[in-house]
């Protein structure tokens, strides 16, 4: 039996030493796996997920209106933007790219949208005739886009299956190659 003065008299041990290594090799793990990723792969989870997506209406810079219900039997993906947003340049050539991909599929290959919000007209043909891209454009001016998928902040591309449920949703730039593997991939798992 250890009397109270012989354990009072003990080597202290020494913990933090281990406890720092150890919050040292966890950081060093974080700060890894933050430089591999890439920002095309920052996907998020959504309540809308394998859900119906939600209904919604806008007008197409032709004038005529589009409704995304309207879209069914096609692959749709949607891509959030505003003409003064930095990360939607960057993006761009990769959207024009993509675009280009998919029309080279025929019938197979999905549909792109730009859905606007908060953006004058002008400004967002103006972007278009500097850096390119020849697909619809959708103005939410009612708001029934930014409302219906909860997007807070662009660009955010939303992935849609023929069938109109939600497959996926980036909430940063996206590449060319990032939505054609994804979409490839969906349609082999569906």
């Amino acid at each position: 039996m250890v009397s109270m003065s012989e354990s009072a008299t003990a080597p202290p041990r020494r913990v933090a030493p281990f406890v720092a290594g150890a919050v040292a090799v966890v950081l060093a793990v974080l700060f890894g796996v933050l430089l591999v990723v890439e920002p095309s792969s920052d996907t998020a989870e959504t309540v809308l997920l394998d859900r119906a997506a939600p209904a919604a209406v806008g007008e197409l810079n032709d004038g005529t209106v589009f409704e995304l219900s309207r879209r069914r039997g096609s692959w749709v993906v949607l891509n959030f933007f505003t003409s003064t947003c930095i990360p939607c340049r960057n993006e761009h050539p990769e959207l024009i790219e993509f675009v280009d991909q998919q029309r080279s599929l025929g019938i197979n290959g999905a549909e792109f949208y730009t859905i606007v919000q908060n953006d004058d007209p002008a400004d967002v043909a103006a972007f278009f005739d500097e850096f390119g891209g020849d697909w619809p454009v959708v103005f939410d001016d009612d708001y029934s886009f930014q409302n219906g998928f909860g997007v807070a902040q662009v660009p955010e591309t939303w992935i849609i299956d023929p069938n109109g449920i939600v497959r996926g949703r980036v909430i940063s730039e996206v590449s060319a190659e990032f939505l054609s593997t994804s979409i490839q991939n969906l349609r082999e798992r569906l």
